[in-house]
């Protein structure tokens, strides 16, 4: 038999007749015109309630006056709603987890968190997910929100979540309530106005109360057309209307100040450089093409604050060089209520906690990779498509926490290209495709790890999208820039002497920027000094053909899939493309092929020679980047895309910008290599190839791949080692066990024939990474000077190193670790059966350590103990 909730007073007994009274699980909302309305409300509840002994907790985060006076028989919680929705949400659910059932709650004006979160959206979503938590430990809690504050959408979800929403109007000083909503109860006069008087409540039935209230009910119902707007809109509507005015300079700042607030972000820096290169225009701007509400993100934050840069230096014409933009932004509370729309708030609870923190992840994940948008949403994604049409589009996530000084988040949240191809109805399906992925990416491993690493777990994380119109021309079959590139303002990772670190450097490649930001399979893309843009960072440096980018990403129009084609498809092919700018004829295996009967084939090197020698694409990338590292005051790290206009022209579309995260010893910093060491001492040598500042460190473990042994292994076995690399991770804490890693050709490498692929979060822990160069197969290492993994190295403070076996100062004794004992199956028994690949070393005893040089270039690793 179901339980029926015991009943509770409202502390007046005339109103617990007219709701036959309050219920155990119940909330109260009341829409009042003032907080002194309110406030006579509470008293009641609150005093009854004590007077029953029952517990009190009042909510205080509100700017209005206090509801309660101090009592100390009342628990008082002072909450900031300026920390964000999640932060604030998640301390409530917390107060209430610790308070347990049966407890009495007081919250100050929800209205009042317009002034913090700007959207009733947000409101409403805070309701959804609170009420529903409250009703299930058996409290009984008064909410409050101000008439007209709130558009009709934002009382519509209030009014389906609550069990009871009163209105109360205070007409000429007579109160009236006039129950809207009354779970559970039904009596014949319930849903009547009702007049207070002391603790009588009577229902309005004569003809001069009813007119009373007629009159008073029109004369508010004359502005109520604008409660069709969430009070984001109505703010810009405002804004747009003082634009047409006459506003004074502080004005003007302190409406600046506000929209980059809620719009931007909430790290200090990135908002003062808004509002120093944003103006109202720009602001409203973004607004208009706002999917939602909330802020844009760090990506689409950076990329808009740094075009406004570039666009507004009187030194250089930058609108000569400059391709401009028309990007969509989807708002960051539009994250959090596509989690509190498909009832997952709970488990997002759950996951921010240590024993659900990755386990929960994974379920959540999964869940948003298929949950439903609301239909106003979804409504304004086809905004999206019909703006664009058939244009390729990509998908950028953009959170809070990406892109700030000293968090660069780099290719943790997925990016993805929509090459928006079939009807609308196929488009959308496949735009809202990349949406849900971007919204699961935030519980991807790596972005959890990193969060955990860097201290930000418990950081609200909102994530927003960018949309952005893919740069690049139709070429036959295939839609793709000329060439897209990272590059870097300050390089203290110079792999000559001949460099100033100063000058930067730039990540070039043919085709869609992926293999600029990734590290490649087999491909090397061109990396260059801007002071220097003929040096070449890899050894063998006469071997062109093997270091360069062979093949090229793009989109297919046809089969409306990503592609990768082969570099000399593209440029031995009809497609528009300036071959000669951008690369050298291969005479050499042109020639082979015509002795093997395939005459007349054009075969092509990548090279950007021409490029970077006869035009001023080199001294435009060190322009740009210097004059945002300017105003950034920072070292700036940016992503571009760059299309000829014809003539040798080009135009470039900066599609990113953000600080460049450093961790360097100081620029200069010698270090001094031991000399006259013996073989027997010495593990590995080399001059360059190195990336990290100056170092002089002891190491207390080495572990090692075999090449061989790694070469025999099967493919579910390659990822087993992976696997085991990781665990071997989690022990081998960088403050307690310095560890340096090596192994055969590419770290991280999604592919398995190329390297060990393991996940960053799985060698984020060690002292030193070492890839290893063989001649023989395709384990070869790929300096990823300004990839996303270069990015992680950076930040983590790890240092790397690629030994290759034709460079004249290299030196690897493989000797020295295999000549002790290997301790991988004492550490980790149910790995035992790889000991021949995988040899886990403690060293301490010998006394190893590894030493570089950013002067000289040089780096060794050796012991000062033969065993």
């Amino acid at each position: 038999m179901e339980k029926i909730p015991a009943r509770v007073s409202t502390g007046f007994e005339g109103l617990d007749k007219v709701i036959d009274g309050l219920r155990i699980g119940d909330n109260v909302v009341w829409q009042v015109d003032s907080i002194s309305d309110y406030r006579s409300f509470v008293k009641p509840f609150v005093q009854r309630a004590l007077t029953e002994n029952r517990k009190v907790v009042y909510l205080r985060f509100a700017q209005h006056e206090p509801l309660l006076e101090e009592n100390r028989r009342i628990t008082l919680y002072h909450l900031d709603a300026q920390s964000g929705f999640e932060s604030f949400s998640s301390e409530v659910y917390n107060i209430a987890t610790r308070e347990g059932e049966g407890v009495f709650y007081v919250f100050d004006s929800l209205s009042d968190l317009l002034s913090a979160w700007a959207t009733d959206l947000m409101i409403g979503n805070f309701f959804r997910i609170t009420c529903p938590y409250l009703y299930q430990l058996d409290t009984v809690a008064y909410f409050a929100l101000l008439r007209d504050n709130h558009s009709y959408r934002t009382v519509a979800r209030i009014r389906e979540t609550t069990q009871l929403l009163l209105d109360v109007y205070n007409v000429e000083d007579r109160i009236y309530v006039h129950p809207l909503k009354v779970m559970g109860r039904h009596l014949p006069t319930m849903f009547l106005p009702h007049l207070m008087s002391g603790n009588r409540f009577t229902p309005v039935s004569s003809s001069v109360d009813t007119g009373q209230l007629v009159r008073y009910f029109s004369g508010k119902g004359l502005e109520n057309a604008k409660r069709n707007l969430d009070y984001w809109d109505r703010l810009f509507l405002h804004v747009r209307d003082l634009l047409q005015e006459e506003m004074d300079d502080e004005e003007k700042r302190d409406i600046l100040d506000h929209l980059c607030e809620i719009m931007i972000g909430r790290e200090e820096r990135i908002q003062e450089l808004a509002r120093k290169y944003l103006t109202l225009e720009d602001l409203c701007n973004i607004k208009a093409r706002l999917i939602g509400t909330g802020y844009i993100g760090g990506k689409a934050a950076g990329m808009v604050i740094a075009r406004n840069i570039l666009l507004q230096d009187p030194s250089f014409d930058w609108q000569r060089y400059l391709e401009p933009h028309d990007s969509f932004f989807i708002g960051s509370d539009v994250f959090y209520t596509y989690i509190v729309e498909n009832g997952w708030w709970k488990q997002r609870m759950e996951q921010k906690t240590g024993e659900g923190y990755f386990e929960i992840a994974r379920i959540l994940r999964e869940q948003m990779l298929n949950g439903r948008f609301p239909d106003e949403i979804e409504e304004q994604f086809w905004r999206v498509i019909e703006y664009f049409g058939q244009s390729p589009l990509i998908v950028r996530s953009s959170s809070l926490l990406e892109d700030a000084f000293g968090n660069a988040f780099a290719g943790k949240y997925e990016s993805l290209f929509c090459v928006n191809q079939g009807s609308p109805e196929e488009r959308y399906r496949q735009f809202r495709e990349a949406v849900r992925r971007i919204f699961a990416s935030t519980m991807n491993e790596d972005a959890l790890a990193y969060r955990l690493q860097r201290g930000l777990e418990k950081h609200d994380e909102q994530m927003a999208i960018l949309v952005q119109r893919v740069s690049g021309s139709y070429r036959k079959e295939f839609f793709f820039p000329d060439l897209a590139g990272v590059g870097i303002s300050y390089n203290t990772f110079v792999w000559k002497k001949e460099m100033d670190p100063r000058a930067g450097m730039v990540r070039l490649v043919m085709g869609l920027g992926t293999r600029a930001v990734n590290r490649v399979e087999n491909d090397y893309p061109r990396v260059f000094p801007l002071d220097a843009p003929s040096l070449r960072p890899h050894s063998g440096g006469s071997d062109i053909r093997r270091y360069s980018q062979h093949d090229v990403d793009v989109l297919n129009i046809n089969s409306n899939e990503f592609e990768t084609i082969p570099a000399n498809t593209v440029l031995s092919g009809d497609m528009g493309i300036q071959s000669e700018m951008v690369g050298i004829r291969d005479h050499e295996s042109e020639q082979l092929l015509k002795e093997r009967g395939r005459g007349g084939e054009e075969r092509w090197i990548l090279t950007f020679d021409k490029l970077l020698s006869e035009t001023p694409f080199p001294a435009i990338m060190q322009k740009m980047m210097k004059t945002l590292e300017e105003k950034y005051d920072y070292p700036v790290d940016i992503e571009f895309t760059t299309n000829f206009t014809g003539d040798g022209a080009f135009m470039v579309n900066l599609v990113q910008c953000r600080p460049l995260q450093t961790k360097g010893r100081g620029e200069g910093a010698r270090v001094d290599i031991p000399s006259k060491l013996s073989l027997e001492q010495i593990l590995f040598q080399t001059e360059g190839n190195f990336m990290g500042s100056s170092i002089a460190q002891q190491v207390k473990r080495l572990i090692y791949v075999d090449s061989e042994e790694y070469s025999r292994l099967s493919l579910s076995e390659k990822y087993d080692i992976a696997r085991l690399i990781g665990r071997l991770n989690r022990i081998s804490k960088r403050e307690d066990c310095p560890t340096v890693l090596l192994g055969p050709g590419r770290w991280g490498t999604t592919t398995p024939s190329l390297g060990v692929p393991v996940r960053f979060a799985e060698i984020n822990n060690f002292l030193a990474i070492v890839e290893i160069a063989y001649t023989t197969g395709s384990l070869m290492p790929e300096l990823s000077f300004g990839t996303h993994f270069f990015q992680d190295l950076v930040e983590t403070d790890i240092f790397y190193v690629a030994l290759f076996p034709e460079q004249e100062e290299f030196l690897f004794n493989v000797g020295v670790i295999k000549e002790g004992e290997n301790l991988l199956p004492a550490l980790l028994p149910e790995s035992a059966r790889y000991e021949k690949t995988v040899i886990v070393r403690d060293v301490e005893k010998e006394k190893f350590s590894l030493y570089a040089d950013i002067v000289s270039r040089k780096v060794l690793c050796y012991r000062s103990v033969i065993r």
